[in-house]
């Protein structure tokens, strides 16, 4: 086999596998090639470009693996809430959908978030982009089906579903889209929106793929795996693939011959090799056991070597292996607001992100100097943090947490400042913002806001109470 193809599967246990397949006369097998451990919690979504490999996870991060230097290269932070879809357009912008419900564009050349877009009152289930870039089609919680004019980031189009769907996917060609809800399969005329026929699979569909413009690739909640004509709304074949049921499918090409990609939470990725012209019962080419209960699977396949390959090692390398400094660049994690864009051109620094930090540090340099008024060791921090939280990524509950705690630290000091017994509310607060901030803390490892309102509450708890101690010692 020629071209380099490589396997990308994400699983419960928060790891990202990878796969190098080698290709034999008698039977294929998949050589483990590296793991990325750079979640916190399960990984939800996986999505491959030329380059880079996109997963989402639970943690509420975007976390970037770089193909060509096999390093992990960053971390994307703006959605709140889980990560439930990752598209790549091309080699030039990734899509995600949130929990938060939330459509965001990311330029992969510095990994800025072009657009946020407030897609869906609940949770984006799904995304497509369309084969010319322009649209983009979501669905979400809110039983909608949205067609987005990634241009200008406007809503073309909105439908209501009667159901919430689970998944949709635009046609190679672009003229059609299937819309999963259940265990229906809806097909969609692209010029007059309506349904042209609906494919009804016998449980309930978790995942689909097209191998042409009118074959596609169903499985669901069980082990058997079905291709359909959704032209004539008719089964090509059918076959078991699995001993449980298949959580994802893919499939690529290689010579004269499609290959299907499947992932079961059994823990196993098989490969099956399928003549689209007769549609005989496929063909096992190869297996292999992660000994991982699997979420979610990607096929990676450059369309040009971008370099050499690496000689596979005895043992997968992995995201701990590489160091963040390397080739004279240094890889830095610019925080704006929610946001984290990964800068790998020389030592430039995000003005924004700048600008809040040095707005913060002015707020505690100001607390030091007026003991009066220790509330703004506090108060200002979370007050300016709230308010570009929301300017900048428009999170609500960034801007009324921030106004909250706020509140609350200079309703303290002044009770402190009236009556030096009252220092009650004021421990309550520092100490709430440094169990919530320090939680955050953990999960992420990012310093800006959580680590810094982490140490700052701290230091506000530790001066309050000595200061308690030492007058309640003194009296």
């Amino acid at each position: 086999m020629g071209p380099i193809v490589e396997l990308i599967a994400g699983s419960y246990e928060q790891i990202t596998f990878g796969y190098r397949l080698c290709a034999s006369e008698q039977e294929w097998s998949a050589v483990a090639d590296f793991t990325h451990h750079a979640h916190t919690a399960s990984v939800s979504a996986v999505a491959t470009s030329e380059r880079y490999i996109a997963t989402g996870s639970r943690d509420e991060t975007i976390q970037i693996y770089d193909m060509k230097k096999r390093i992990e290269h960053g971390a994307l932070l703006h959605h709140d809430g889980t990560i439930s879809c990752l598209e790549f357009y091309g080699s030039s912008h990734l899509l995600s959908g949130g929990q938060d419900g939330l459509l965001c564009v990311w330029s992969t050349k510095n990994w800025e978030c072009l657009k946020s877009i407030r897609a869906h009152k609940g949770q984006v289930t799904t995304l497509s982009v369309h084969p010319s870039g322009k649209l983009a089609l979501t669905v979400g919680t809110d039983k909608t089906l949205r067609t987005w004019n990634l241009i200008d980031g406007r809503s073309a189009f909105v439908k209501n579903i009667k159901q919430n769907a689970l998944l949709v996917k635009w046609s190679p060609k672009g003229d059609k889209y299937v819309l999963v809800v259940s265990d229906h399969v809806d097909v969609y005329n692209l010029e007059t929106a309506t349904v042209t026929s609906t494919i009804i699979n016998p449980k309930r569909i978790s995942s689909i793929k097209f191998l042409n413009d009118s074959v596609l690739v169903i499985a669901g909640d069980d082990p058997t795996v079905r291709l359909c004509d959704i032209n004539t709304q008719k089964f090509l074949c059918e076959f078991e693939a699995h001993e449980t049921r298949v959580k994802s499918v893919d499939s690529f090409t290689v010579d004269d011959f499609c290959v299907v990609v499947t992932a079961s939470n059994d823990g196993f990725i098989k490969l099956w090799k399928l003549n689209l012209e007769t549609f005989d019962p496929p063909q096992l080419l190869g297996k292999v056991n992660t000994t991982a209960r699997l979420t979610c699977l990607a096929v990676w396949q450059p369309s040009m070597l971008l370099e050499s390959p690496p000689e596979i090692k005895t043992e997968p390398t992995t995201s701990q292996d590489t160091n963040d400094v390397e080739g004279g660049f240094v890889k830095k994690r610019v925080r704006i607001s929610t946001v984290e864009v990964v800068v790998e051109e020389g030592r430039r620094s995000d003005p924004v992100a700048l600008t809040e930090l040095f707005i913060k540090l002015i707020g505690i340099r100001f607390a030091e100097r007026l003991d009066t008024f220790t509330l703004k060791y506090r108060t200002l921090p979370d007050i300016v943090g709230g308010v570009i939280g929301f300017v900048k990524a428009g999170s609500v509950i960034s801007l009324v947490a921030g106004l909250f705690f706020g509140a609350l630290a200079g309703i303290g000091s002044y009770m402190a400042s009236q009556n030096p017994k009252n220092v009650w509310l004021s421990l309550g607060n520092s100490g709430t913002v440094a169990v919530v901030m320090g939680m955050r803390f953990l999960n992420s490892w990012k310093f800006m806001p959580a680590g810094l309102m982490t140490i700052a509450s701290l230091l506000m708890l530790v001066k309050t109470a000595v200061r308690t101690f030492k007058k309640h010692h003194n009296s």
